[in-house]
């Protein structure tokens, strides 16, 4: 019996890229998928491709930082497809780039409604029902930018750290509900994000040594193997296997037996 089946899966900015990659693998183990995104043609080539493998997907064009357009996209979903199991905030930004002083304060805070207020509305939203089943599990993909001081990227830096402590406080307070919480580093991919970087005029300036990266990723059939195992990542966490780590922060090389194996041990 394949791991999801028989449940519902949101996922956001499901349209390209790392959301994509978890769509596809979530409903290759049996998931309803409804994706969300703010481009209803890329959406729809996601569903194509899930529907061509015999899995269930709902396109559901979503603002993550409208609080109305995501009340309403969660309840597109739970009416196409049933009840939400697992939801994934993938909807990411990576801009703006510069000095705090040079930075336009507007711009920066617009990064934060994606970073923290579309969490936190996803959160809001799609608890309550997982709460009063008793189940359901939830990903933040954060990002290793979590845990770094990185002049010029002080919006990614601080949003991605947010997210971290909003996952953490969720999970204190879901404590005995019976759903988990988790956030997660996607690893490193030249998805179109990644591409806005590279051509960003303020990249070129204040990030030089990431734009050479990126420029070098772009070319590299080998950079694009994290995708698959960032999905991986999100379903054995959605599995149910390491509930008991919930409100952690976890990379790809992490081994989460190991600190699942630690976590049992404190018990």
């Amino acid at each position: 019996m394949a791991v999801l089946e028989g449940q519902v899966a949101l996922v956001s900015g499901a349209g390209r890229g790392f959301g994509r990659a978890i769509a596809e693998r979530l409903a290759g183990e049996g998931a309803r998928v409804a994706l969300l995104s703010r481009s209803g043609r890329e959406l729809e080539e996601v569903a194509a491709a899930i529907r061509a493998h015999g899995g269930e997907a709902l396109c559901v064009e979503c603002d993550v930082t409208d609080r109305a357009s995501i009340e309403g996209a969660v309840k597109a979903a739970e009416e196409g497809l049933g009840p939400i199991d697992v939801l994934v905030n993938n909807a990411g930004i990576p801009g703006p780039f510069g000095p705090i002083w040079e930075v336009d304060p507007e711009e920066w805070w617009r990064a934060q409604a994606i970073h923290i207020r579309a969490p936190m509305l996803f959160l809001h939203a799609a608890l309550p029902g997982m709460i009063a089943r008793g189940r359901g599990r939830v990903v933040c993909v954060s990002a290793i930018a979590s845990r770094m001081v990185a002049p010029n990227l002080s919006a990614y830096c601080t949003g991605k750290i947010a997210q971290n402590r909003l996952v953490a406080e969720a999970a204190a307070e879901l404590a005995g509900t019976g759903v988990a919480i988790f956030a997660i580093d996607p690893g490193f991919v030249f998805t179109q994000l990644a591409r806005d970087t590279m051509e960003s005029p303020e990249a070129q300036k204040y990030l030089g040594g990431m734009v050479e990266r990126l420029r070098a990723a772009s070319g590299d059939p080998a950079a694009q193997g994290d995708l698959a195992r960032c999905a991986q990542r999100v379903l054995d966490l959605v599995s149910g296997r390491y509930d008991a780590l919930s409100g952690g922060y976890y990379e790809l090389p992490d081994d989460l037996d190991a600190a699942l194996a630690a976590a049992q041990a404190e018990e």
